[in-house]
């Protein structure tokens, strides 16, 4: 992995950890509050994807629209899971077995489907992810009252989901040649539109959500989609399957965060859990 996509990837990773901490400490409806920062991501970002389609002079099939509502769906269930998870399980937990859950996953069917041959190091990085992913969970994990069991369940499900949504941009930015921010742009639009019907039968609920909640959402309608460019960038002259472990470095701050603001038990072993995973990345950027 070249210097550049690590310090772009790297930079993501920072700006990810801080969005997800203004996600966590949401406190009103969570599909409003979903809702609200991908319209205003999207107000942040399309205007730039615009900007460049025509300084560019680039023209766009049906290749545009397909993939961006694709990638609409995916996200939406991603960011739904996500946020569900922030509600009933600690930061601590969710967080980093999202974030390496998913770089297993997308190595396994990068190699497997898309044949990719990361090398033996990188394989290797991959299951010791798995490794921390086990220490953060620790020996709790099947006690009932811990409530580790449901971090583990929608930090898994939400890394799934990551996993998904990586391949298919990998896909839509170098197979169908897509502008990494219009596409963006333009998926918020999507998520916008698409989450509206939800949105209108809980409508009561939008003005105290953007009371309590809006300054949260327009610190992510502005850090994710510049933390997800980065990565979308990276991987238009870098392996997916380098790209989408690196940016999970973030899951040290995350849990540094859990620790200081939200007073999360079990501090030392989560931060082992997290230091161990990215002893994993590290052998994957080396590779």
């Amino acid at each position: 992995m070249s210097g550049l996509a690590l310090g772009m990837v790297l930079a993501a990773a920072v700006f990810h950890a801080l969005w997800n901490l203004a996600a966590k400490s949401s406190q009103g409806d969570t599909t409003i509050f979903v809702w609200m920062y991908y319209s205003l991501g999207c107000v942040v970002t399309l205007p730039f994807g615009i900007g460049y389609a025509i300084y560019s002079g680039a023209s766009y099939g049906w290749e545009l629209p397909l993939a961006t509502a694709v990638t609409a769906v995916m996200h939406i269930g991603y960011a739904m899971l996500l946020q569900t998870g922030y509600r009933k399980a600690d930061l601590g937990v969710v967080y980093p077995v999202a974030r390496g859950v998913g770089p297993v996953l997308t190595i396994f069917v990068a190699v497997c489907f898309l044949g990719e041959r990361p090398e033996t190091l990188a394989l290797i990085g991959g299951l010791i992810i798995i490794g921390g992913i086990l220490i953060v969970t620790g020996k709790k994990l099947f006690q009932r009252s811990s409530g580790l069991g449901t971090g583990l369940f929608y930090g898994s499900a939400t890394g799934a989901a990551i996993a998904t949504y990586t391949l298919w941009d990998n896909f839509s930015v170098n197979t169908l040649a897509v502008d990494p921010i219009l596409y963006f742009g333009l998926s918020g639009v999507f998520q916008a539109v698409l989450m509206l019907p939800w949105v209108l039968r809980k409508r009561t609920q939008i003005a105290p959500t953007w009371r309590s909640d809006g300054r949260r959402a327009m610190i992510i309608a502005v850090l994710s989609p510049l933390a997800y460019i980065l990565v979308l960038y990276a991987m238009t002259f870098t392996s997916v399957a380098l790209v989408a472990p690196v940016r999970e470095s973030s899951i040290i701050i995350g849990a540094l965060l859990a620790w200081w603001l939200f007073k999360e038990e079990d501090p030392l072993r989560r931060i082992l859990g997290a230091c161990v995973v990215v002893g994993g990345i590290a052998l994957i950027a080396i590779s």
